[in-house]
């Protein structure tokens, strides 16, 4: 039963405190937890569950060597709008005569389609394109775009400069 106190607030004491207290908490797992570290505890687990893939973005200077500009002509294969970056691939010649599938990454959909392009109008599998850009570190047929020139000698940006992030002047790792 509640009673009045010296300042004129009704107060509970005993049994109804005890109630009161209780409505407060909930019973997980068989521990009598507040809903205040519920909350916590919750919000804690969707930033473990969000924060790997934000971490597992690189830096240019991570895979790409600015030191190593390429500029490739070859036929498309393949165009891969996905984020947080497109990919194309294109069958180009090497020295020897043999084709080889290079795999070039640009900017994100959404950039693309900010800058001009349009799925599979800009360009389509078997268009002759040429790509400039950046070598993969580990010399690889793969690279980071920069400019991509179309069939009709149109010239559109479909990757961010070298270095951005770091400069892209030495590698996060050592490349054998």
């Amino acid at each position: 039963m509640p009673r009045e106190s010296k300042c004129g607030e009704k107060v509970a004491i005993g049994a109804e405190a005890n109630r009161a207290y209780d409505s407060e908490r909930w019973l997980v797992g068989g521990w009598a937890v507040t809903k205040r570290i519920a909350t916590v505890v919750l919000l804690l687990g969707a930033g473990a569950t969000f924060a790997p893939p934000l971490a597992a973005h690189h830096s240019f200077g991570a895979e790409y060597d600015v030191q190593k500009p390429i500029t490739l002509t070859g036929v498309l294969t393949k165009v891969e709008w996905t984020s947080p970056h497109t990919h194309l691939y294109l069958d180009v010649k090497d020295e020897q005569g043999k084709v080889v599938n290079w795999q070039l990454e640009g900017y994100p959909p959404v950039a693309l389609y900010r800058l001009g392009w349009k799925r599979d109008t800009t360009m389509k599998v078997g268009d002759k394109l040429t790509v400039t850009g950046w070598r993969a570190r580990d010399g690889g047929s793969w690279g980071h775009s920069r400019e991509v020139t179309l069939p009709n000698g149109e010239k559109m940006m479909f990757g961010p400069p070298a270095g951005t992030g770091d400069g892209g002047s030495a590698p996060a790792v050592d490349v054998k």
